[in-house]
């Protein structure tokens, strides 16, 4: 079944795991050597306009094939909110040649798994299966890409099932609840401010005419990439790309018009009160993404700042405000580098027992200012740059993550072969440069403050509904 993965979800799970003291030991001694090989990836355009990235990994007899769209919930427009989403739920309902169902049945029967999942940046769906099944999952999503079947009956069962999932991840949890309404004031122009599974009044009132003409608008080979890492010959699958891909014919797409975002003169706040056992205050500050890998150096700092904060068990957060000052139960830094729209650095925590949020919110501040006025030392930046790089290397171990990783920086229109030149580049990054984009964005000009009020728990859980998702 189809699996929404919001930008709200990426946050709460961006959280790096604590390493064990020998391992971070040998990875700061890894740290002398040159950046880890990553393999080649080959690569070959189609007719059409639809490109093939393959890696070739023959550790496992497996395959990932993974179709990536140049559309997500930042392409919607008013009114139809969440359509990227419920579209990416229809796509399991089937074709003339293969019925509702059938495309989980026969992943299924080959032995593999499939998913989907959608973002503010992109739609992508996926299958892992035994490698002499790949061709088969071409075919399928082939099928799908130009001939998809969309019942009104079938979007009407399905759009029930959408707005009970946006209740049970959304309006049911209260930290989700508040990362949803903190976008929402972060963002006053640019679409990052709407939730990607979309606004409840849109799903109530979207109609099947409305997947369909975003399936028409976007749906195309020529607004798509195919990623497939595993045991495979990439010369084979350019052939199998261009039996299965190559009749499918590339059509216009409407054009995009950039969404600036205004520049942020003031410091914004709200409350969000809601069910909850817990207190939380989320702090979002505007900084820069990725858009250069060779020239831009701040975005790399950024994604050092997080880790120093919050990338592991000894870093800022947790030694000073969870076990020293007992301030906070809670807390930890998230920043995404490679986005197509503006991005964010999120601080979150919750404050211990006879703390306030504003002490929370202080604490979290005085960090940031120390981190401006002091700098950071050299072990931390090298526990820092040690988790970074470890994340990077073990990510070598999944095939999986491997296409993940080659899908979602192309999705940002970074190319997947230049992920070693940002592995050098973190590696190069200075306690300086990281003290001059903590004085440089961190100022209330540039922040967004949410706080959730907790309010008493309800006596019984709302009762599950029929149209609960399965996934």
């Amino acid at each position: 079944m189809p699996a929404q993965l919001p930008d709200n979800l990426k946050f709460y799970q961006k959280r790096l795991m604590p390493m064990r003291h020998a391992r971070l030991i040998s990875l700061l001694l890894a740290l002398a050597a040159p950046a880890p090989v990553l393999a080649e990836t080959y690569e070959h355009q189609l007719a059409n306009g639809l490109r093939i990235i393959v890696k070739e990994d023959r550790r496992a007899p497996t395959a990932a094939h993974m179709v990536w769209y140049r559309a997500g919930s930042m392409d919607e427009t008013n009114g139809t909110t969440g359509v990227a989403h419920v579209l990416e739920h229809m796509m399991f309902k089937g074709t003339p040649s293969a019925g509702p169902g059938e495309f989980n049945r026969r992943v299924a029967a080959a032995g593999g798994r499939d998913n989907a999942f959608t973002g503010h940046d992109y739609t992508a769906y996926f299958q892992q299966v035994p490698k002499q099944k790949l061709s088969e999952m071409m075919q399928l999503e082939a099928d799908r890409m130009r001939h998809l079947t969309l019942d009104a009956q079938e979007f009407a069962q399905e759009i029930r099932v959408v707005m009970e999932e946006r209740r049970l991840r959304t309006e049911d949890q209260p930290q989700a609840l508040l990362f949803e309404q903190l976008s929402a004031v972060a963002f006053q122009a640019h679409p990052y401010r709407v939730p990607v599974i979309g606004w409840m009044n849109d799903l109530e009132n979207m109609t099947v005419n409305d997947a369909r003409a975003w399936y028409e608008h976007w749906y195309a080979p020529n607004n798509a990439y195919v990623v497939v890492v595993g045991d495979v010959d990439h010369q084979t699958v350019f052939a199998a790309a261009e039996q299965y891909y190559g009749p499918l014919p590339a059509r216009p797409l409407p054009g995009r018009k950039p969404q600036d975002e205004p520049v942020q003169t003031g410091i914004r706040r709200l409350t969000v009160k809601a069910p909850a056992e817990l207190p939380v205050v989320m702090m979002a500050y505007k900084v820069p993404v990725l858009r250069d890998v060779d020239q831009d150096v701040e975005p790399y700092a950024l994604e050092m700042l997080s880790a120093v904060l919050a990338g592991h068990e000894a870093a800022r957060f947790t030694n000073h405000l969870i076990r020293q000052q007992r301030l906070a139960v809670d807390a930890t830094a998230s920043y995404d580098s490679t986005r197509r729209g503006p991005g964010v650095f999120h601080l979150y925590g919750s404050p211990s027992e006879g703390k306030t949020r504003a002490d929370l919110e202080s604490g979290l501040r005085a960090e940031i200012a120390l981190v401006q006025a002091q700098g950071v030392t050299p072990d931390e930046l090298a526990r820092a740059k040690a988790q970074l790089i470890a994340g990077q290397i073990y990510k070598l171990d999944s095939i999986f993550a491997q296409a993940m990783e080659i899908g979602q920086l192309e999705s940002v229109g970074i190319p997947n072969a230049q992920n070693r030149r940002m592995i050098e580049k973190l590696q190069a990054v200075t306690a300086e440069q990281i003290q001059a984009v903590a004085r440089k964005y961190f100022r209330d000009e540039q922040l967004t403050v949410a706080e959730l009020d907790p309010q008493p728990l309800p006596i019984a859980p709302r009762a599950r509904s029929p149209f609960a998702p399965r996934h």
